[in-house]
Order: C-alpha cells, then sequence, then structure tokens
C-alpha cells in the first residue's frame, strides 16, 4: 500500500528553501512579535480596550465594528486582525523550516510553538475584554507576548546554527553570570507590567479597575532595577574583555547596554512629561528591544556548529543518504 504524503511533503517535494530563506522567515516572526506589542500598546494609550465590547465578537450583533463605535472599534479591531497576519508569518517559518532538507526538528517544534501560544494569547485577550480590562489579567497577556518574543528570537537564533549539542564559548562563572543578567531583565518588564496596571493608561476612558499600590513607589522599584540591570550589563561586557571572549558575545553586550541607554532616556522622559501617549508607547517600543538583546547576549555565549547544509551541497555518497531523510513521513 503506497504512503501518503502530508501536504509538508508534497511542498518539500517541490520547494527546497535556503538556509537564508528560514533565517530570513524566523526574524520576520521576531518583528511581527515586536510589531504586535506596539499595536497592542496602542490599544491602550488610546483608550480603545473596550473599543470592541466583547470578543470573539467586536459587538454581541456584529463581528466587525460598526460606525457607531467610532475610532476606538477601528483600533482594537485592527489589533485583533494583526493575530492573523502575525500567525501567516508564523506559517511560512514552519513552512519554509520543514521543507528544507535535511529536516531540523528542532525548528520546526519552534514554529508550532509559537503558534499555540498566539492561540492561547488570543483567548486570553478576549478574557481580558469579557472581564473589562482586569489590570492584572492585562499584564499577564503582555508577558504572555514576551514568551511568544522568546520562542521567535530562539528560532531566529536556531535558523543561524547548526544542531551540534551546545559549546560554552566561556567559563561557568560567566555564564552564570549572564543567567542572571537575564533573570534580572526579565523581573524589570514584570515590574514594567505592574507600573502600566498602577498609572494613568487603564486602557478605556470610563472607570477601569487598577492595581491598588502607589504608582510612584512602584514606578521607583522599577527604576532600581533599571540600574541593576545596567551594572550587570556593564559587569558582563568587561568580564567579556576580560577573559577574551570571541567578538559576537561582547558586541551583544554591547549593544543591549546601548539600548539600555536608549530606554533609560526614554522613560526620564516620560516621567517628566507626566507619561505622555506617543513616548509612553515608544518605551513598550523600548522594552521589546531591550528583551531582545539580553537573549541574544545569552544565546550568543554558546556554539552549536554550522547550519546543515542541504542534500545538493554534500557529495554524492552524503546526499543520497539525506534525500530520503527530507521525504519520510512526519
Amino acid at each position: 500500500m503506497p504512503n501518503t504524503l502530508n501536504p509538508f511533503e508534497l511542498i518539500a517535494r517541490r520547494w527546497q528553501p535556503s538556509a537564508r530563506f528560514v533565517e530570513r522567515a524566523a526574524l520576520a516572526t521576531v518583528v511581527m512579535a515586536v510589531v504586535i506589542v506596539v499595536t497592542g500598546g496602542a490599544v491602550r494609550l488610546t483608550e480603545s480596550g473596550l473599543g470592541c465590547s466583547t470578543w470573539p465578537q467586536c459587538t454581541p450583533d456584529s463581528l466587525t465594528p460598526t460606525a457607531e463605535m467610532g475610532i476606538h472599534g477601528l483600533i482594537e479591531f485592527g489589533n485583533r486582525l494583526l493575530t492573523y497576519v502575525l500567525c501567516a508569518f508564523i506559517g511560512l517559518f514552519i513552512v519554509a523550516a520543514r521543507a528544507r532538507a535535511p529536516r531540523r526538528h528542532a525548528l520546526t517544534r519552534l514554529g508550532w510553538a509559537q503558534f499555540w501560544i498566539v492561540m492561547g494569547n488570543a483567548v486570553w485577550g478576549g478574557i481580558v475584554v469579557l472581564t473589562g480590562l482586569n489590570p492584572y489579567l492585562v499584564a499577564a497577556h503582555f508577558l504572555l507576548t514576551s514568551a511568544l518574543l522568546t520562542v521567535c528570537v530562539l528560532s531566529w537564533q536556531r535558523a543561524k546554527e547548526g544542531d551540534e549539542e551546545p559549546r560554552d564559548l566561556v567559563s561557568p562563572a560567566v555564564r552564570q553570570l549572564s543567567w542572571v543578567l537575564v533573570v534580572a531583565v526579565a523581573a524589570l518588564t514584570v515590574i514594567g507590567t505592574v507600573v502600566t496596571g498602577t498609572g494613568p493608561h487603564a486602557g478605556d476612558a470610563r472607570k477601569v479597575h487598577r492595581i491598588p499600590l502607589d504608582w510612584q513607589e512602584v514606578t521607583q522599584l522599577h527604576v532600581d532595577f533599571v540600574y541593576i540591570v545596567v551594572g550587570l550589563t556593564v559587569a558582563l561586557f568587561f568580564t567579556l574583555r576580560a577573559v577574551k571572549a570571541p567578538p559576537a558575545p561582547r558586541r551583544a553586550a554591547l549593544a543591549l547596554f546601548a539600548t539600555l541607554a536608549f530606554q533609560g532616556v526614554v522613560g526620564y522622559v516620560q516621567y517628566f512629561l507626566s507619561l505622555p501617549t506617543l513616548v509612553v508607547g515608544l518605551h513598550m517600543f523600548g522594552s521589546t528591544l531591550v528583551w531582545i538583546a539580553v537573549l541574544r547576549v545569552f544565546l550568543t555565549l554558546r556554539d552549536r556548529g554550522p547550519v546543515p547544509a542541504a542534500p545538493d551541497a554534500l557529495g554524492d555518497g552524503e546526499a543520497a543518504e539525506a534525500r530520503p531523510a527530507a521525504t519520510t513521513a512526519a
């Protein structure tokens, strides 16, 4: 009885994307994850969080916004539509990773992880609307998007490297310092969501429940963690120089410091100008850049070898062995 090919195998027989294409598809998911954070921030900052009064429809009687809902309905519904665009880019990455030979299971698993995080976060976003923008749920909604961004960055990095066992490029002590830095930035991000949950930008013009904490005190805690992160970044950079680490980790640490400097300037500007919406939106964008930068620092401290070559780039014996693997049933 002949084997039935699944759709991915049919695509793989007709299309062999290059390693560069897979890498760019992975990078596109990173860009879209950042875009969805920025547009989600725009929903909040324009007081459009309840522009659509229910979920999954926009109103109880309409899937799309009506003229009576005005600009707020369009902004909220537009952000929802961007989820489909994000899924399209994730789908492209999954198909490209699956079609390329030799097949790399790690990449396809990461692609599907992105998809399921998006689906889960879409449902969570619906719960946020149905609960009237509960600030704790809103914070979790942002953190789920940060989880998506984490997987996207990891996918991008894995698309640029091989599948060998990770080999540390620095000593375990330096790796531990990088771990502490990642945890500190994660804590900074979580505290930032609490700042937002206590601040004036509730997401809707009507009265919305806020986290019952003093906004200025939480902001001060956030600033304290900024200093901790900056100090750890400087310490890691000079440690990498002292141990003569490869150029890539040192460049990544320097890029993180520059991103933190940019984010710090934006943060102080928004504080002293009483949180203008445009600057707050820029600060949210900066938070995604900081998270990407710290992940890149951590990921450049190990090596997994070169990207596996496509069968056509291998010798005759190797190619004969690799091609069947590319068309084996999933």
